[in-house]
């Protein structure tokens, strides 16, 4: 148990890569880009899948293991101390515009790797400060509405034409950016309308959660702009929107072309383990915490990432989620994949 506590430590050699990506300047600024993008999808194609689950006993110790919560809680000084020296480095008039594209691409990834994904972690836990953490992590990408709509929104709609956040059949992944951005966030404003509604809370309200995320962003930016410049300011928006693009992309392959039946009306069948893409593939669940065995998931939210299972009914992408990630981007090879993959899997269910 003490050794499989340690991989997940694996995730500080993506820090050590963003912070070196960041420091060191000329062809460095692309080391962060090559490992998670590169390495890590060539390493996927190798390495098989481990589909072992904790035994019942393991899974009980591994759920009272603090040093588990320590990793992920770890993640969020070092996401603000990497934005803060990230902005400094940046302030740098001496930069080639390749070596400031770089270092906006490896802050983009230190937004969407560490700080979206555990955001995302800690934002289905019962504790108000790992709550409270989720939506600080967010902000570093200027998506702090994702902590209601995700919970509120995706879980309940996965997989079905309701969810913005779930891929159609033969939808490619550009157009699935703008779909699910604009409607996340539109979706967002109306959960949180409907729960102020049902509170007899007036809409410009501190309880108003959507105003107060849209105020502390606004008040970051501005913070940014005066302490260094709009310039800065301008980079930094570019590198959030990298985070949280990437976020994009991950939901675009969680789910795409799974669609959940209708029982009666616009009522669907319950979620189950094969409404969402899972990969037991190693080096991107560690360095993801287990987001990769989604299925499980979605089956039943609050499981600590530690203990997330390989089930069965699951269906399983071919390789693990940084590979599909990069073959989303080219829609023609996606379809070509997922499509045969998909058949294959509507075949072992009949």
């Amino acid at each position: 148990m003490h050794l499989r506590f340690f991989k997940y430590t694996s995730v500080y050699i993506i820090v050590a890569l963003i912070f070196v990506s960041i420091k060191s300047g000329g062809l460095s600024v692309f080391l962060a880009p090559f490992y998670t993008f590169g390495l890590v999808p060539l390493l996927e194609l190798v390495v098989r899948g481990n589909e072992k689950n904790l035994s019942q006993s393991q899974e009980e110790l591994a759920k009272k293991d603090w040093k588990y919560d320590w990793i992920v809680w770890s993640v969020l000084p070092l996401q603000l101390a990497m934005m803060i020296y990230f902005l400094s480095r940046i302030n740098n008039s001496s930069l080639k515009i390749w070596e400031l594209g770089g270092m906006i691409l490896t802050f983009g990834i230190s937004c969407g790797v560490l700080g979206i994904n555990v955001a995302h972690e800690l934002g289905h836990r019962a504790r108000w400060y790992e709550r409270l953490m989720s939506k600080i992590l967010l902000a570093t990408s200027l998506y702090m509405h994702f902590y209601i709509e995700h919970n509120q929104g995706h879980h309940k709609r996965v997989s079905t034409e309701e969810d913005p956040a779930s891929a159609r059949y033969g939808e490619n992944v550009y157009a699935f950016y703008f779909r699910s951005v604009i409607d996340s966030y539109l979706s967002a404003w109306k959960i949180e309308g409907e729960r102020l509604r049902k509170a007899n809370c007036t809409w410009i309200s501190i309880h108003n959660q959507m105003l107060v995320f849209q105020i502390i962003q606004t008040l970051m930016l501005a913070a940014i702009a005066y302490v260094w410049s709009w310039k800065v300011m301008l980079c930094f928006m570019l590198a959030a929107t990298i985070g949280f693009l990437l976020l994009e992309t991950v939901n675009y392959i969680e789910h795409y072309g799974l669609q959940r039946k209708k029982t009666s009306g616009h009522t669907y069948e319950r979620v189950r383990p094969s409404h969402s893409w899972n990969s037991d593939h190693p080096v991107g669940r560690m360095m993801l915490f287990e987001l990769t065995r989604h299925s499980d998931h979605h089956y039943m939210s609050s499981r600590k990432y530690q203990v997330l299972r390989h089930l069965d009914e699951s269906p399983q992408m071919p390789t693990g989620y940084p590979g599909m990630m990069v073959l989303s981007l080219l829609p023609p090879l996606w379809f070509k994949v997922m499509h045969r993959t998909i058949e294959k899997h509507q075949s072992t269910e009949s």
